[in-house]
């Protein structure tokens, strides 16, 4: 007698259960698997639970909501819904929907006949993967020290400053430091600076300055500050920092910093909202809809929900932020928290660790000496078996893990720390492999992840561990990493992109202000593998550094800058892409950016800026015709 279809589909079930127990069983044994239903289960039921309740909570009111009027977007030309390689834009049309209730696109389809159509080529808005939110706005009000030559162009630059500021008052008092970031003792004529530099001026003297290198890996203050440290009283040397006495006092890098920093009057509530506010307005201007912030302190993000909350006008940028704790590199559950607000305006889940410091001040953990200075193999700001214990004991908790990891040394300690929590029962319970754990739930990240060994490399496609990378560093770094690292590293281990695209796509972003935050300009590095600030390559790579072997092709990089900073933050189906039941966020640009020739995509310019369906920038003078709006029945125009 022939099996019912329901008995058949039974009777598979019931295999396949018996399969999972038999290996479930034989992996953990029937003690370790009993500890696992009664004790794990519970509390994976109710962080599963937690987690997508407030993606259905927003929607189910979305269903049930009284609609308002839809809003409809046409333009001229065929919409690029993504950036996948397996998209076609001609099948989706050229006219977008926005429920303004949610900011939610409700559908794309085409237009049928001609009026009412915008000027502009559409494309998803865009994410910066890795990026400082306060410390891009604190930079935009402080001293820009970018591209410095010498000791008489920074003076000269600080002075400007503190004559735009002079009806102030106070400024470079000792309530009201005068702050600033860009210098780089590897540009400067007179190479290492010190606080000498700022008493030699009479205007400068006696004011407090506190200064920070290009990577944010080193600080520089002027004797005013020095004045209130007992130097005769510092240490000889700072577990993973430096304090730099030659040629002389003022400079202070990695863990040392927390030596200064700890006496500089910290910005109000008030002056951070400015910030933000700064910053958010820069970054619509290039077409950001969405960053990641690489490390966010807990009251820092409770200042942010208040933003969110009460002044949604200021706030137009999404942020995906990682929690850094008060005390760097430690475990701080008693004031971490998880956050997660309607409208996807801002998600906290992940927390930022740091195992080393920056390549451009020789801070970067290498396996082997460096080449310009084989005394030093740089330094790990925590060692492994501390790294070990903090990326487990946050991934128990339930956070995405992400380790800030420059050198080799650094790196590979980074990929053993993630893999002993993607082994651990109580990350990936039930004999999840850990790839498959990886995938689903975890999605830990190395940030930057510039330097790694082949077999290190290896070991990141085979955990899926996926690689935050920042395009501009590489060609930021390229004057001078091939002295520091070698020929043969650098050919073997160093910014890597396309031999790491089979992980990803990888996050890419630029480390703002670190690096300016134009995501054009990390298309163009990543593409060209050549400078976007002057469109060449160093000596001997005019064509590009590497490019052969690591260029990326436009549609790729431009899909590191949305789907891959999407995928990194849970929200694969909400950003980085144009579809129904996405976020309203899109970019206008004049031309075809998978069409403009290669050299052409660092001078290109943003139309206007869309997020949640509403315009948050656009040029002087770009015309504005009417939006269509409907209610009831959807007809295509």
């Amino acid at each position: 007698m022939a099996l019912s279809p329901l008995r058949l589909l039974l009777g598979l079930a019931t295999l396949a259960l018996t399969g999972l127990l038999s290996a479930l069983l034989y992996r953990h044994g029937p003690v370790q698997l009993a500890e696992m239903v009664v004790y794990q289960l519970p509390v994976d039921v109710a962080y599963t639970w937690d987690k997508y309740t407030s993606s259905l909570t927003t929607f189910l009111a979305s269903v049930t909501a009284t609609k308002e009027e839809e809003i409809i977007h046409c333009y001229d030309h065929p919409i690029t819904t993504s950036f996948a390689s397996d998209r076609t834009e001609e099948e989706q049309g050229n006219c977008l929907g926005v429920d303004p209730s949610t900011g939610l696109i409700t559908r794309v389809f085409p237009s049928k006949g001609e009026e009412n159509k915008r000027k502009g080529y559409v494309l998803p808005g865009l994410w910066d993967g890795h990026g400082h939110l306060l410390q891009y706005g604190e930079f935009l009000h402080g001293v820009d020290l970018f591209g410095a030559r010498s000791k008489e162009e920074v003076t000269a630059r600080i002075k400007k400053y503190l004559e735009s500021r002079k009806g102030e008052g106070g400024v470079g008092s000792r309530g009201n430091w005068v702050r600033g970031v860009g210098w780089d003792q590897g540009l400067l004529r007179e190479g290492m600076p010190t606080a000498d530099w700022l008493s030699d001026d009479e205007e400068l003297r006696d004011k407090f300055f506190m200064l920070d290198r290009v990577d944010v890996h080193c600080t520089w203050v002027s004797q005013a500050v020095l004045d209130l440290i007992d130097i005769d009283k510092l240490p000889g040397e700072v577990p993973g920092g430096q304090i730099v006495r030659e040629p002389g006092m003022g400079v202070f890098c990695d863990n040392a910093m927390d030596i200064v920093t700890g006496l500089w009057p910290k910005p109000n509530a008030a002056q951070k909202k400015k910030f933000v506010g700064s910053a958010m307005r820069e970054l619509n201007k290039v077409g950001l809809v969405g960053m990641h912030d690489a490390g966010v302190l807990p009251r820092d993000i409770d200042l942010y929900e208040e933003m969110v909350k009460k002044d949604k006008e200021e706030w137009t940028v999404r942020v995906y932020a990682m929690v850094e704790c008060p005390e760097r590199n430690t475990f701080c559950p008693e004031v971490a928290r998880k956050v997660d607000l309607e409208g996807g305006w801002l998600r906290v889940g992940s927390v930022k660790l740091f195992a080393d410091g920056a390549l451009g001040s020789w801070g970067s953990a290498m396996i082997d000496p460096y080449s310009d200075r084989p005394s030093t193999s740089g330094s790990l700001l925590v060692n492994a078996s501390t790294l070990h214990s903090l990326a487990l004991s946050w991934a128990k908790a339930k956070y995405q893990v992400n380790i800030h990891a420059i050198g080799d040394l650094a790196n590979r300690h980074a990929i053993d720390s993630l893999a002993t929590a993607l082994d651990d029962l109580e990350v990936c319970p039930y004999g999840i492999p850990p790839m498959m754990c990886q995938q689903i739930s975890c999605r830990f990240r190395i940030e930057h992840a510039q330097i790694i060994h082949p077999n290190d490399q290896a070991r990141m496609r085979e955990l899926g561990i996926i690689p935050s990378i920042q395009p501009t560093h590489a060609t930021s770094d390229m004057a001078y990493a091939e002295e520091r690292l070698g020929k043969e590293r650098i050919a073997r281990e160093a910014y890597r992109m396309r031999s790491m695209w089979d992980v990803g796509p990888p996050v890419l972003g630029s480390d703002f202000p670190v690096e300016p935050p134009n995501p054009f300009e990390g298309v163009y590095a990543a593409v060209t593998r050549k400078s976007p600030h002057t469109g060449i390559g160093p000596p001997g790579w005019e064509g590009g550094w590497y490019k052969e072997q690591e260029g990326l092709s436009v549609r790729q990089a431009f899909d590191g800058f949305t789907r891959g900073p999407a995928y990194a933050a849970f929200w694969e189906k909400k950003a980085g892409v144009i579809r129904e039941g996405g976020f309203a966020d899109w970019v206008v640009m004049d031309e075809d950016v998978l069409k403009v020739g290669e050299e052409e995509i660092r001078f290109l310019k943003v139309r206007e800026t869309w997020v949640a369906g509403k315009k948050v920038y656009s040029r002087d003078g770009v015309d504005e015709p009417a939006v269509e709006k409907q209610t009831g029945a959807k007809e295509d125009l």
